[in-house]
């Protein structure tokens, strides 16, 4: 079973009222995550102790540039996002480097599955 963390508690919140349903993650992460598999949604710090929200299935896992991002992708990574600007700027925060809309990323598709 695979887990798709969310490192900021801000994340919970909106995962829990389930206001997101994708998230971008840079570079091409096709190897790890295909659409119909079950993960987790967890919500915590690398390596350390993290929460289990629920289980969701992954409906379609894509590969693509940041400025081919459709504002339906990006209202679904946050709803308070409103263009490329701003995952861009998420992405630079979260993984330290500079990224420009030419960068790849994956958007991870994905919905609860109810107990």
């Amino acid at each position: 079973m695979y887990a798709l963390n969310f490192y900021s508690d801000l994340y919970g919140d909106v995962l829990r009222n389930h206001r997101k349903s994708v998230t971008i993650r840079l570079g091409d992460k096709t190897d790890k995550y295909d659409a119909g598999h079950l993960v987790w949604i967890t919500v915590g710090q690398r390596f350390a102790r993290r929460q289990k929200l629920y289980t969701a299935v992954l409906d379609r896992v894509e590969v693509k540039k940041i400025a081919e991002l459709t504002p339906r992708d990006i209202e679904r990574e946050n709803p308070e996002f409103r263009n490329q600007d701003d995952v861009i700027e998420m992405l630079s925060r979260i993984y330290g480097e500079l990224i420009t809309p030419e960068h790849h990323v994956t958007v991870i598709y994905f919905s609860r599955v109810d107990d």
